[in-house]
């Protein structure tokens, strides 16, 4: 815990106190941290020991996670092979990271955004006010925003900041108001369209030992192309790097001379294992977080990051050349990230060759957090009678957010469930239907996760595969503009990291990885149930709203006509489940023979 002694909602509001007082200047106690190399010549630093934790993209799975979510990568000691290891759940982090803090007077726990949004149903059926809760009692002092932060629009983010109960479903626990969080939520690089003023503070300072500290918050600049419309309307998103130089050289002025940068952008490890530590000079990292570390102010001492859900503990050059960690914990609280500093007391800097930085797996074999799992208990009870309801079954494992592959098993299933919802001519006459990657979020399991028998699919698990509740909608596209469509999967900003989509049965095509951009799609295997495309004809296109208005980098979508607006996609997936599985016929794994793969890609959250 910070070294004021002071915890949750009493360290908030003695820092409100602080602030009204005139103590720390406007906001709460803002700051920053300068890199010194202490080398030749350099007094030798009377220094403090601060102890970071670092969790990202929580995305409310208060539960373990299942299936392949559940699991990290790592080296079996004995047989030198990777292998997977159940990992995650908040009763397992909890123990964890109370077990870390011994023996660390001074420890803070920080997190790079996603705490909420896409979450699973016991925290996304309540509006995620579990998942925030939870991050209270777990001791979160600060986090960024992330993309999902925003799935429900800035006005539910400042709800569970500041408490409240939600406008339309009221007060969950009967006589009691939901208080908000007692960390902080910061977003300098989001702005108020109409005021240009950051939504929330920019940055949070709090006093280790006489040694201010400062901490930046920022999601990534592309938010708006991963959000829906209405969940970023009215805002602006900044650059990453030059919002967090803004306030880093605020941070300064203001005599705060330790500052970590807290990113939800991140970046693709060479190795898939959680340790991975990305080689001399972080070579073996790629992806958008390696330009922008390269550029941050090098009084930042410190960068902890999220968003592609992978594990790294980097170090990446400054724009002085000079080594900086640069880490990332994986997702869903399968890992976190232990981050040793020591600030120097007379500069009031981080002394940057004293960082080190490792990630640790939360494993299950540790007790269980008790006040964890009387929070659990607690909304399962209330989520109960939805979360239970079976809805059909399945023969085997069908992955999504798990599988390797392009094309997945469940994004086939989930596009064949829009397809046949919406296919009827008065519910739009779709003749093909897309699903957007990332917005599978889980895989759906054989195995029993309750009592209701193995193979059984539950409401509750189906909404954890798809927990946005996205209205479905049917336009009508050209075969010019299908083409199109295919091609910015591969090209534009999905160039770098490919978002290749789920389709329909009878749709086909071929994607050569080998070659580059929009010739990725080999445009004459490009088929409807076996009939080439025709560019001067028109196709009705069945999407979720989100990639309908064009989001993930597909405007060909947004160009679209005659939209017809259907029910939601999870309606569409429970129905499909129901109609196409009996408890002696259960649904099969797909062939995943609609997308022909030379070569090989990556796809993207």
């Amino acid at each position: 815990m910070p070294s004021t002694g002071l915890t949750g909602r009493y360290r908030k509001a003695a820092y409100a106190a602080a602030a009204a007082a005139g103590l720390f200047g406007s906001v709460l106690v803002p700051g920053v941290a300068e890199a010194h190399g202490y080398g030749h010549g350099h007094h030798q630093p009377k220094v403090v020991d601060l102890q970071l934790l670092a969790i990202n993209d929580f995305h409310g799975n208060l539960e373990p996670p299942a299936g392949s979510s559940g699991t990290v990568k790592e080296i079996d000691p004995v047989t030198k092979q990777i292998v997977s290891t159940p990992a995650g759940g908040i009763e397992y982090l909890a123990t964890a990271l109370r077990e870390a803090r011994k023996g660390h007077p001074n420890s803070l726990t920080v997190a790079a955004g996603d705490i909420v949004g896409a979450s699973p149903l016991m925290s996304g059926l309540f509006h995620d006010e579990p998942t925030i809760e939870a991050m209270n009692k777990l001791g979160l002092d600060v986090t960024s925003v992330g993309n999902h932060e925003f799935d429900e629009g800035s006005k539910e983010l400042l709800r569970l900041q500041n408490g409240g109960c939600h406008p339309t479903d009221g007060c969950y626990v009967k006589g009691r108001k939901f208080k908000g969080a007692d960390f902080e939520y910061l977003a300098a690089n989001v702005t108020n369209e109409k005021t240009g003023k950051p939504i929330l503070d920019p940055y949070w300072v709090t006093n280790v030992n006489g040694v201010k500290v400062g901490f930046i918050g920022v999601t990534l600049e592309g938010t708006p192309n991963i959000v829906t419309a209405e969940g970023v309307k009215g805002l602006k998103f900044a650059n990453e790097v030059t919002t967090i130089n803004k306030y880093a050289a605020e941070l300064k002025r203001r005599g705060v001379d330790s500052i970590v940068a807290l990113i939800h952008e991140g970046g693709y490890p060479a190795s898939p294992v959680y340790d991975f530590d990305c080689g001399a000079g972080g070579a073996g990292v790629s992806g958008p977080i390696v330009d922008i570390a390269k550029k941050i102010d090098p009084a930042v001492g410190a960068i902890v990051t999220g968003h592609t859900h992978n594990a790294y503990a980097c170090s990446i050059p400054d724009p002085n050349g000079v080594p900086r960690s640069v880490t990332s914990a994986a997702s869903f609280g399968r890992l976190y990230t232990e981050i040793d500093l020591k600030l120097d007391k007379r500069s009031g800097a981080i002394v940057r060759p004293s960082v080190t930085a490792a990630n640790h797996i939360v494993r299950r074999d540790v007790p269980k957090a008790a006040d964890m799992t009387k929070l659990i208990d607690y909304y399962n009870k209330l989520a109960a009678p939805i979360a239970n309801r079976p809805l059909g079954w399945i023969g085997a494992d069908i992955n999504g957010r798990g599988s390797a592959d392009l094309e997945k098993p469940l994004g086939d299933v989930i596009a064949d469930a829009q397809l046949a919802g919406l296919a009827p001519k008065d519910k739009g006459g779709a003749q093909i239907a897309f699903m957007n990657p990332g917005g599978i979020r889980s895989d759906l399991v054989y195995k029993a996760s309750g009592s209701e028998g193995d193979g059984v699919v539950t409401y509750g698990e189906a909404f954890t595969v798809q927990p946005f509740t996205n209205m479905m909608q049917v336009k009508t596209l050209t075969g010019a503009q299908l083409v199109q469509l295919l091609q910015q999967q591969v090209s534009g900003v999905n160039e770098a990291a490919p978002k290749i989509l789920q389709n329909s049965a009878g749709f086909t095509y071929t994607l050569d990885m080998t070659k580059t951009g929009a010739a990725r799609v080999l445009v004459d295997t490009v088929k409807l149930n076996g009939t080439a495309i025709d560019p001067a004809a028109s196709y009705r296109v069945a999407a979720n709203e989100f990639l309908a208005g064009g989001g993930d980098g597909f405007p060909a979508f947004a160009a679209g006509t005659d939209k017809l607006v259907g029910v939601s996609d999870l309606d569409l997936f429970a129905a499909y489940l129901g109609a196409n599985s009996k408890a002696d016929a259960p649904l099969k794994v797909p062939a995943q023979d609609r997308i022909k793969i030379i070569g090989t890609g990556t796809d993207n959250d």
